[in-house]
């Protein structure tokens, strides 16, 4: 018997009624089987050791370029999720393999720019542009130069529904609720150390219910989800409406008009500009893309490749394209 086979014999002894089993495990091709990982493990493997997953350190999360080491990046932020996620799942006794892989993977197809990009390339592609969807795109036909990862359905459905949309696995479902826990938390925290926002204007309501700190507001959310058991993954009622009002306070006070906010414009004209460029240029993009462009189509194969980029990725190819250079004689 395999390490696998225990792994997966103890998984089944283990894991709750509702949890997905490594044996359940769906690949679109199928592969010879490793004799020391579960399938999901795999997964995890090939998220963190993909081109894109080391791109999330350059990619903004919600403050557009901070200078300062503290803010958090679009990887921290993913890091952040995964903790949380495989805290629940633990608790929960769901699998806590196929839980992390989801949550390293659920913004790998994310803009430069973080929701300014998104929004830049949802008007322009005539697509239309969601950072899951092209997540999805990212592990199936964008890494390995147009390979692909070949990653579990399960672990694609995840990463596709970890928006808005309710996951075919629990698994899945902690990390949608997970992403939403770590990014309202470190989205106050980095407010605060930015000057933006004051402890004091949080709204007094869900700093009674939720905790005045950081870790308290997480701790009481983490322990609602456990506590509501793994049938439906979901806060309980109270800790859910202290979410929702304090995440609309932020979407009126920090997400939209913010001082943070202020270079979003000139980001998005970046994309768009970088994205008719290209349009017209299609052989100034890379081999892979190309191939992209041969397969499906030009928009396709732009909004692709633009979506990749990390800040400053973009903003330098920007600047070689658009910003004239200086003759230099000497």
């Amino acid at each position: 018997m395999t390490v696998r086979e225990q792994i997966e014999i103890m998984e089944i002894g283990n894991l709750s009624q509702f949890a997905c089993p490594s044996v359940k495990a769906k690949r679109s091709k199928r592969e010879v089987k490793c004799p020391y990982r579960t399938e999901f493990q795999r997964d995890r493997d090939r998220i963190l050791h993909s081109s894109a997953f080391r791109r999330l350190k350059r990619k903004t999360q919600v403050f557009l370029s901070p200078i300062g080491d503290h803010y958090r990046t679009r990887l921290t932020h993913t890091l952040e999720v995964s903790q949380i996620a495989r805290t629940i799942a633990r608790a929960l006794h769901m699998n806590e393999d196929l839980t992390e892989a989801i949550a390293l993977g659920h913004d790998l197809g994310h803009s430069p720019f973080g929701h300014a990009g998104e929004a830049a390339l949802d008007q322009v592609c005539p697509y239309g542009y969601q950072h899951y969807l092209e997540s999805v795109r990212v592990v199936h036909y964008i890494e390995k130069d147009g390979k692909g990862l070949n990653l579990t359905m399960q672990v694609k459905n995840g990463i596709a529904c970890h928006t808005n949309r309710i996951a075919s696995t629990r698994e899945g479902n902690i990390v949608r609720v997970a992403d939403r826990i770590a990014y309202i938390n470190h989205d106050i925290d980095d407010a605060i150390r930015g000057g933006i926002l004051k402890k004091s204007e949080l709204p007094r309501d869900c700093v009674q219910t939720l905790g005045d700190t950081k870790s308290r507001r997480i701790t009481a959310m983490i322990s609602s989800v456990i506590a509501n058991g793994p049938d439906v993954i979901r806060m309980t009622r109270e800790i859910q409406e202290a979410h929702d009002a304090l995440h609309t306070f932020l979407r009126e006070n920090i997400y939209s008009n913010s001082a943070a906010k202020q270079e979003e414009p000139k980001a998005q004209e970046l994309v768009i500009r970088l994205y008719n460029y290209f349009i017209k240029h299609i052989d100034a993009l890379p081999k892979e893309y190309q191939r992209i462009a041969e397969r499906m189509d030009m928009d396709r194969a732009v909004c692709d490749y633009i979506a990749g980029m990390s800040d400053d990725y973009a903003i330098w190819t920007y600047e070689k394209i658009f910003v004239p250079r200086c003759w230099d004689v000497r």
